[in-house]
């Protein structure tokens, strides 16, 4: 990947200037004028097919073999140790089956979500594929820790994982819309974690996504989140959230995972009691699940 130059910060030396970036978006927020992304037409698609009565995995395949990249990604996973059986799966209606079509619909819809993560400017392009890496690696780590956990889908895990952030996604195309606006990088990321829980939660609405996937936009980093409530997907999400950190930020400004309300719960239903050596074991999958994604 082709590294981009960060824009040159602007500092007048008279103390932190005015947030334009934060006001304007703030403003097209509440007269609900930020642009939403559109959920991508194939995703869509098959969503209204398999709400049909008549859906099967024979018409759904019809639809998603259009999409040779997508066919393939579809009977990749289907082989993948989150879903192997004793056959290989070799075609597009034999994968369906066996992952059934909810969960289908699931892993569809994540693989087209890269389409959104779009930009032309060559700045606020690198910052969306660096949005997408983070959301991917989430969703992989989500999909194994549901995938050895008790009571979770995969699928569902993975999908759940790719949209915590997706609140950030149109911040991001207002700031490709308004590069004026966008030249102060701190400007740009105070607005992205103020603003991507609202955005986020407008988008998940406007999709028609599970009411439960608002939790995981609202609640993936909030660490010491407890509920009187059995694991859920926001806890899922959060907990590979504070995995895909560790390495990359100061340890010591995260709290101790045995800490974590989250983990607490979740643990009770892995094999193991460290989701660590889980994860440590599991990193080909974790890999191989986020190639699939591209």
């Amino acid at each position: 990947m082709q590294e981009v130059a960060e824009p040159i910060i602007k500092d007048s030396g008279a103390g932190p200037a005015e947030n334009k970036l934060l006001q304007a978006c703030c403003k097209d927020l509440e007269k609900n004028a930020l642009i939403l992304p559109t959920i991508p037409e194939v995703a869509f698609k098959i969503r209204r097919a398999i709400n049909d009565e008549k859906a099967n995995s024979t018409k759904i395949a019809r639809i998603v073999q259009v999409d040779l990249s997508l066919t393939a990604r579809l009977i990749k996973i289907s082989n993948s140790p989150l879903y192997r059986g004793r056959k290989t799966i070799e075609s597009c209606p034999e994968a369906i089956t066996r992952l059934g079509l909810k969960a289908a619909q699931d892993i569809i819809t994540a693989f087209s979500l890269k389409t959104v993560f779009a930009a032309k400017s060559p700045f606020i392009r690198h910052k969306m594929i660096e949005l997408w890496t983070h959301s991917s690696f989430v969703a992989s780590i989500s999909a194994v820790l549901a995938h050895k956990a008790k009571g979770f889908d995969p699928d569902r895990a993975m999908l759940a994982g790719l949209i915590h952030d997706i609140g950030k996604v149109p911040i991001l195309i207002f700031a490709d819309r308004h590069n004026e606006l966008a030249l102060n990088l701190n400007h740009l990321n105070e607005t992205l974690a103020r603003l991507h829980k609202p955005t986020g939660l407008n988008i998940i609405r406007q999709w028609n996504f599970p009411a439960d996937f608002e939790d995981v936009v609202t609640h993936s980093e909030n660490w010491l989140r407890d509920t009187a409530k059995p694991s859920d997907y926001a806890d899922i999400v959060m907990l590979a959230q504070f995995h895909s950190l560790i390495g990359k930020v100061d340890i010591k400004t995260l709290p101790k995972i045995g800490s974590l309300p989250a983990y607490k719960k979740i643990a009770r239903h892995l094999d193991a009691n460290d989701s660590i050596a889980i994860l440590d074991i599991a990193k080909d999958e974790i890999e191989m699940i986020q190639q699939i994604l591209g």
